[in-house]
């Protein structure tokens, strides 16, 4: 769709959806401590405030609560689905989630009910990116709590047609962004070193580096330099949707380090189905295209000849 009062036609119709529902219900349970501590376990947060007698959820739970699991939420509308349909029918096929932002306005704590209302916020204009040519789609959700906002929560994805595959550019790799907070890292790896931060005020050690200690709260930091040793934590292999500038199936792998900090990495020097958790592996850096390096961790020689 290329004619100009087409698009326009269509832009129209996907603005008219703008402030209609996208969602409401109630929360199926109650704020409860079992899912904080499960969910601070899976994130590995020790933050007292969410624990003991009287805790509080950790904020970035606030969507948790309105999930509805594999029944499916407790309240649809049926907007958000003729807002996609018609995108479809637009050539606007794919999809991806781009990002989301939340704004807490109280916590929650256990026996807090949990109500909430989605609408559609905002659809784009047409836009083209590196994936292709569509529309970005943003919904807002109002969390509330007896009745009390508590939280908002906007997500947007962006509905697209596919890029037709340029061969020309398919070796090229998304560079990573460097700003103020992690030009550091990247420095370090331009000497060929892992660095992690540690905080000046209680030693606490940190990556993915941030400009202040989620524990005390201290601005002050060190660099030191991990020593590269680590074991798989987690990983899931990619089959699907293919990336020109990758090769499937591939293993995005977490990684612990000796240190106890995780980072998100590839593992090398073997087969994707062959990853365990528990396995060790050792830190190396390889150039990709354009020269840039990049860290990574090797499977142990004896491991990949088994």
């Amino acid at each position: 769709m290329d004619d100009p009062e087409d698009l326009s036609r269509l832009l129209k119709k996907l603005k008219s959806y703008e402030g209609r529902p996208a969602g409401s219900g109630r929360g199926k349970d109650p704020v409860n401590a079992p899912m904080i501590r499960h969910w601070c376990e899976a994130m590995g947060d020790a933050n007292p405030a969410y624990a003991g007698t009287d805790p509080i959820a950790p904020p970035t739970m606030l969507q948790a609560w309105t999930m509805g699991g594999l029944s499916g939420p407790a309240g649809r509308a049926t907007a958000y689905a003729e807002l996609l349909a018609l995108l479809d029918s637009a050539g606007c096929t794919a999809v991806v989630a781009t990002d989301c932002e939340q704004e807490y306005l109280r916590p929650l704590r256990p026996g807090d009910v949990i109500t909430y209302e989605a609408v559609i916020e905002s659809v784009s204009a047409r836009k083209t990116t590196k994936l292709g040519t569509g529309h970005f789609v943003t919904t807002r959700m109002d969390v509330r709590a007896g009745g009390e906002l508590a939280g908002t929560h906007r997500f947007r994805i962006l509905k697209y047609a596919p890029a037709k595959s340029d061969r020309a550019s398919a070796a090229a790799r998304p560079r990573p962004v460097v700003n103020r907070d992690n030009a550091g890292f990247w420095d370090g790896v331009a000497q060929r070193k892992l660095l992690i931060q540690r905080c000046d005020a209680c030693a606490v050690l940190r990556f993915p580096w941030l400009p202040g200690c989620g524990g005390c709260g201290s601005p002050e930091w060190t660099a030191v330099e991990a020593s590269g040793a680590g074991t798989v934590f987690s990983y899931v292999v990619m089959h699907h949707p293919p990336f020109p500038a990758f090769d499937p199936p591939y293993a995005v792998v977490l990684i612990e380090l000796a240190e106890g900090v995780r980072m998100i990495s590839n593992v090398t020097g073997i087969a994707p189905e062959r990853v365990r958790i528990g396995m060790p592996v050792e830190l190396e850096f390889v150039r990709v295209d354009g020269g840039q390096l990049l860290p990574v961790f090797r499977a142990p020689a004896a491991r990949v000849a088994r």
